[in-house]
């Protein structure tokens, strides 16, 4: 088996044990932890990816047919949702949104998950302020 076919398993067989979890726990505030590290795990998988094939290749995939096409709108409307609502606890908690929506616009996940990441460490310090 290739390693492209092995990582989308990984994907693939991932997604459902993660997916149970967020829908089986209680908990309000996220882990800044986990969130931060898997930003950081996903941008070097990413610099890798961009030293191993450039960073060409990125548009490439999105525009050499539809499928490419179809997944370059499902990852923009799919950050887009997760930025509407993500928007108002970022703004609640005092965060500027601005260089967010640029960070989340140009890295799509790393920026969502350093985003959520800042996100859940002021809301926790606001909870045990309280």
């Amino acid at each position: 088996m290739e390693i492209y076919t092995s990582l989308f398993l990984i994907g693939a067989i991932l997604i459902g044990p993660i997916m149970i979890s967020i829908i089986v726990r209680q908990q309000q505030i996220g882990s800044p932890a986990l969130a931060g590290v898997l930003s950081v795990a996903f941008g070097a998988f990413t610099v890798l990816t961009i030293a191993q094939e450039g960073i060409e290749q990125v548009i490439m995939n999105h525009t050499v047919n539809f499928w490419g096409t179809q997944v370059w709108y499902d990852l923009i409307i799919a950050a887009s949702i997760a930025l509407f609502f993500i928007a108002p606890r970022a703004r609640a908690v005092g965060m500027n949104l601005w260089p967010w929506a640029i960070f989340v616009a140009l890295s799509a996940s790393i920026g969502l998950l350093a985003m959520i990441a800042r996100l859940f460490w002021l809301e926790l310090q606001g909870e045990q302020k309280s």
